[in-house]
Formats: C-alpha cells, structure tokens, sequence
C-alpha cells in the first residue's frame, strides 16, 4: 500500500509539470503568432522587446527593396542614356553621309552644266567658213596661187607673177615653146611660166595638180623654183 501511495504522489507531481510544460509551450507560440501578425507600425504593440525587434526587421526589409528599386531605376537610367547616345550618333552620321552625297551629286551637276556651257560656247566659237573661191581666169589663177604658196612659205608678188606671165606667155595656159633649146632637146617649156617639165616634176608644191598646164600648179611651180634659184619669182625679169 505505501509503494502505491508514493507512485500516486510522484505522478501527480510529473502531471502539473506537463501542464506548466505545455503552457509555456502555448504562450511562446502565441508570442510568435504575434510577432508574425505585427503591422508595420508596430507601435501599437505594447509587450516590449518583441515589438521592438519587429519593427527594426520591417525598417530592414523595406530599406533593402527601396535600395534594389533605386538600383534598378538607376541601371535602368544607364541603358536609356546609352541608347539615346547611340541613336544620336547613328543619326548624326545619317545626316553626314546624305549631306556629302548631296555634294558630290551638286558637284556631278555643276560638271556637267560646265561641260554642256563649254561645247555650246565651241560651237558658237566654231562657224563654219565658206571655201574661197577664185575666178577661172588670169587673176583669179595669180589670186589662188599666191595663197597656197602663202601657206607652203613660197615668197612672191602678184606684181612679180603678173610681169613674168604675161613675158612668158601672155596669159596662156597652154602656150609651148617649140623653138628654142629646151624644145631641141625635147624638153619644151609649157604653160603661163613656160616651165619644163623636169622643173615642173622637182618643184611641184603637194596639192596642186601634176599637170603641167593646170595654170595654179604651173604658177607656183616656176615661184618655187625662181625662189630656190633667184630668191623669189619677183627678182626674175628675163628668161629663167
């Protein structure tokens, strides 16, 4: 009987002991349940250092996302000035490249308005100029024969040729001499200058005709050979 009074006493006691145990229990977890639903504004809260503790954790909390807000804005700041730089520069040089290609196509007209004055201003320069014509007849020949030996550096006068013609021939283009020494060697002396054909052949001027009796030819002929021999036909005042 004792041995089961003493059992009874000692579980009595371990039984109040549970139940302060499990009261402890439930307030810290009451606390907690507190602690969790706090506002954050916890000055309403009035048991103490819990209260304390969990406003300094809400102060953190907000402090940390206001600093990863403030950092993002201010990444987010970095990438919108890049890009406004980048699309400054792409226009700039946009605006360059058009810019030179609008001078070079300025400079390409101008050139070209240039060239198209300078042919316009060429051919007005350039008229064209009627061929001289002479008259088919003593002075007409003298006329035309002095012009080319003008040209071929043949001196001469119309006076000097004039003189020694109307001597020689009397103005005929087909006159021949068949008397004298020439015409004995077989050689006669032909044409307004009388010339004999191998004089004729060794001083013919180019453009000229090879016909001894073509009056033009026949003239500057004799006035190119009388230059070789005389100094100019204007010197000759007998037989040549």
């Amino acid at each position: 009987m004792p041995k089961n009074i003493f059992n009874r006493a000692h579980s009595r006691t371990l039984t109040k002991q549970r139940k302060v145990a499990v009261a402890g229990v439930a307030a810290l977890g009451t606390a907690a349940l507190a602690l969790s639903a706090a506002p954050s504004n916890a000055e309403t809260v009035t048991t103490g250092a819990p209260a304390v503790t969990t406003q300094v954790a809400s102060g953190t909390v907000l402090k940390n996302v206001k600093g990863t807000v403030t950092d993002q804005l201010a990444a987010q700041n970095v990438k919108l000035d890049t890009f406004a730089a980048q699309k400054k520069a792409a226009d700039a040089a946009a605006a360059k490249k058009a810019a030179e290609a609008a001078a070079v196509k300025k400079a390409a007209q101008q050139r070209v308005a240039v060239q198209a004055a300078t042919r316009s201003t060429q051919r007005l320069q350039i008229q064209p100029v009627a061929a001289k014509t002479y008259a088919n007849n003593l002075d007409g020949w003298i006329r035309q024969a002095l012009d080319i030996m003008k040209t071929k550096g043949i001196p001469g006068s119309y006076h000097g040729l004039h003189k020694n013609i109307m001597r020689e021939s009397s103005g005929n283009p087909m006159a021949i001499n068949n008397w004298d020494i020439n015409a004995i060697n077989g050689i006669p002396s032909k044409g307004l200058l009388q010339v004999i054909p191998p004089t004729f052949s060794a001083y013919h001027v180019p453009g000229t005709s090879w016909n001894i009796y073509d009056p033009v030819a026949n003239i500057t002929a004799a006035a190119n050979y009388a230059a070789d021999k005389y100094g100019s036909i204007d010197n000759v005042n007998s037989a040549y």
